[in-house]
This record gives C-alpha cells, sequence and structure tokens, in this order.
C-alpha cells in the first residue's frame, strides 16, 4: 500500500481538489491512505480566531470563525450535490464543536485552545474531500486520525504513543486497506488519553504520513506540492534554483536542520527506520519526475542555500570573565530548553556564548532576563543568517556581496554567515 499526503495548496479550492480527485483516479483498485492538511490559509485563519477568544475578544473570534464556515460550506456547494446535505451536517458538527468552545471564556494555556480550534482545518478539508471523492465513484471511507494517532497532552508539539497508535492503526486500517479500499484521514492531530485534541508541531501533516508509512509497512510515500520537487534553494530568493531528483535522507535532514523549508526531520526519521521511500511530486503535473528521498548516497549536489531572516544574535559574556565552557553551557540550554526556542547557530569563545535565534520578542526578552544573572547580555536584531552547504568560493561571493559579515561558521561542508543586510 502507499501513503499520500496533500498539503494545504493542493487543495484550497474546488478545481485543486478536482485535481486530486484525478491524481487518486490513477491509482483506483490499489490500497492508498490519503492524508490531508487543512485548506490553503485556513490554519492561519484558524490561529487568528485562537488569538481572539484567548484575549476574550468574543465577538471577533465568532466574526472570524464564521468566515471559515463560509469557505468550507461555499466550497462544498462546488463540489458535492448528491451528498449535500449529508455532507453539510457533518461539517456543522464540526462547526458546533468549535462554536461551542467559544461561548466559553478561556481559563487554560493557550497552547490548549490552539489545539482545539486549529485541529478542525484538517477534520474540514478532509471531510469535503472524502464527500468528493465519493461522488466522483472513488470509493473511500473517512476517519478521525484522534481514533488512531494518540499523545501525551504537550500541546502544539504532542509526541506519540507509539505503542497504542500501532495497535489501533494496524487493527483499524488494515482490514479497510487490504480490501483495496481509499482512506481518508487528517495530518497533524492526535488525541490524549483523556479525549483532548492535540497537534503535532511543524510539518505535522508530513510526520503523520511518515508514521502511519512505517506502522503500515508502506510500499512509500508520496507528499504533493505546488513546485516540481525539493529544489536546492527558494526559487522567490535566487532565479538559478534547480530541482534535485534524489536526496538521501541524511542529506534532506542537514537541510532541514539549517532552516530549509524541504522535510522536517522527524518526517525522515520513521521513513528512514523502515527504508521506506519519500517521493515529493508536483500535483500541478503529475508526470513530473519530482525528488525521491531514500537510504542511497546523494552525489554531485549543487550548492544549497538557505536565507533566514528576522534573526538575532545574543552574545552571552561571563560576568568574571571565567571560561563559559561547563557550568555556563549548560546554564544557558537549560533556559533555551524552558523557553522552548531552538538556537539556528552557537559559537562560543573563552568567555563568550554567541547564539543566533529567531526574533520571536517575548522569548528574546525572557532570554535576556534569565540570563543576565549569569551573564553580561548583548542583543544584536535585524540580521540575516545565510547558510551554504555544498559551497564554493564562487557561490560564498556571490551570497554575501555588499553585507557585512558579524559571525561565521565554517565545516568542509557547510557554511553558514550571519550578516547585516545593506
Amino acid at each position: 500500500m502507499k501513503v499520500f499526503k496533500f498539503g494545504g495548496a493542493s487543495i484550497s479550492n474546488y478545481e485543486r481538489i478536482q485535481n486530486v480527485a484525478a491524481i487518486v483516479r490513477d491509482h483506483e483498485g490499489e490500497p492508498l491512505l490519503i492524508v490531508i492538511s487543512a485548506m490553503g490559509k485556513i490554519t492561519n485563519a484558524l490561529e487568528k480566531v485562537v488569538d481572539a477568544f484567548f484575549e476574550e475578544r468574543k465577538e471577533d473570534a465568532f466574526h472570524l470563525f464564521q468566515k471559515v464556515k463560509e469557505h468550507h460550506l461555499t466550497q462544498l456547494k462546488y463540489l458535492v450535490t448528491a451528498q449535500w446535505e449529508k455532507a453539510t451536517n457533518e461539517l456543522q458538527i464540526i462547526f458546533n464543536e468549535v462554536e461551542s468552545l467559544l461561548e466559553q471564556s478561556p481559563v487554560k494555556e493557550y497552547n490548549y485552545y490552539y489545539d482545539q480550534v486549529v485541529s478542525t482545518g484538517e477534520l474540514l478539508s478532509s471531510t469535503l474531500l472524502s464527500f468528493y471523492l465519493n461522488e466522483q465513484h472513488l470509493s473511500n471511507q473517512w476517519m478521525d486520525v484522534r481514533n488512531l494517532i494518540h499523545t501525551d497532552s504537550n500541546f502544539r508539539d504532542a509526541k506519540i504513543d507509539w505503542e497504542f497508535s500501532t495497535y489501533s492503526i494496524r487493527e483499524t486500517l488494515l482490514p479497510i486497506l487490504d480490501n483495496k479500499k481509499f482512506v481518508v484521514t487528517q495530518g497533524f492531530i492526535g488525541r490524549t488519553a483523556d479525549n483532548q485534541t492535540t497537534t503535532l508541531g511543524r510539518e505535522g501533516s508530513d510526520y503523520t504520513a511518515a508514521v502511519f508509512a512505517k506502522i503500515l509497512h508502506a510500499e512509500s510515500v508520496t507528499i504533493w506540492k505546488d513546485v516540481e520537487g525539493v529544489m536546492n534553494a527558494d526559487p522567490r530568493e535566487f532565479d538559478h534554483a534547480v530541482v534535485l531528483h534524489h536526496l538521501s535522507y541524511k542529506e534532506v535532514i542537514e537541510m532541514s536542520y539549517y532552516g530549509a523549508q524541504v522535510i522536517h526531520p522527524k518526517t525522515i526519521k520513521p521513513l528512514q527506520n523502515e527504508k521506506i521511500p519519500l517521493y515529493v511530486k508536483s500535483f500541478l503535473d503529475p508526470d513530473l519526475p519530482g525528488t525521491i528521498i531514500n537510504q542511497k548516497y546523494s552525489a554531485n549536489l549543487p550548492p544549497m542555500m538557505v536565507y533566514k531572516r528576522n534573526q538575532v544574535l545574543i552574545t552571552l559574556q561571563s560576568l568574571d570573565y571565567s571560561f563559559v565552557e561547563g557550568q555556563p553551557v549548560n546554564v544557558l540550554h537549560t533556559i533555551l530548553d524552558e523557553i522552548k526556542i531552538k538556537p539556528n547557530l552557537t559559537q562560543n569563545t573563552a568567555i563568550s556564548l554567541l547564539i543566533c535565534v529567531d526574533d520571536i520578542t517575548e522569548k528574546i526578552d525572557e532570554i535576556a532576563i534569565q540570563a543576565t544573572e549569569f551573564f553580561d547580555v548583548q542583543i544584536q536584531r535585524n540580521l540575516t543568517l545565510i547558510t551554504i552547504r555544498h559551497y564554493t568560493p564562487e557561490m560564498i561571493a556571490e551570497m554575501v556581496s555588499g553585507q557585512q559579515i558579524i559571525l561565521e561558521q565554517k565545516t568542509i561542508e557547510t557554511i553558514q554567515m550571519v550578516v547585516i543586510e545593506n
């Protein structure tokens, strides 16, 4: 069996949902598990609903959610005819759950409400797609992923209970897939033991697809995107960006670690463990070869470039000029773990630690407050982190032309430079 994951761009409107159906039809008669993200921009819209609710702007929250409702109901009118009433009722059940929550006042942490509201994006989109596929005589069974994937209660970054989830997935899905029937389910979300909805963090839908593939011993996973495949740079930043038709698991993990918007390492790990190939293909032109990611070594790769703007360089110098190795480093890592922020680059001298991080104002302020007890803290904002893997002298010169480098770190394969852009 195969696992297909369709992201938000691939189901952003009824024309693209029709295109998804055409892709799925080519696999009629095969066991296929289809993992769906929220429709394009719906996650952002739902985040605004959560913000308004948590700030106790109830009227704004309902108004913002009404727009989400109207969007899905409008798409439904274009997609479903025969089962329109039944589909509307199914969507309304999901709407009602959110509206019931919005009637309340926030008494729990923000992340809890985030998961309860934002998760509905996947539930709504997968319901739409399931009804549309059935309308097109592509028989499928819609499954609530929360009945399959159980997690801990670390809201917004939940960890999967592998033992329970493995049993549940195999018991529930294998009989359906063995009958060569399509299954439509959601990415990104799970459920705690006490039935609270959780989300799996960054790139959670890709990760969900990988989890299913590992547990079900899938033949492959395909992630359908609006690009030809994985590229060596963001084409919006670099005119000469090219498609990489093959990458190793290791190369993808390295690229992602440095901030490339490719595939998150947590998605790769379950696939690598089972040697399941991952395909990244274009839903706009399925005949293109795309990119295959597997255990084979990636040879003759071109330079790969990553820009990360809105960076902050935090310099922490020991108060008494003692060496920072040992306890001071441990203190800093404890602070970063508690605040839940990941350094994009770290470097130390005898008496100083330097970390480059994303500029999340409240987190930067908290780091400064906590670190001041142990360090003299200096903060420099409005920086850019440039990373080049498989660099060449020519590419370095091109990337930093006209910019001031204030921190550089280099290995045999990778160079990172924090710069002030002119």
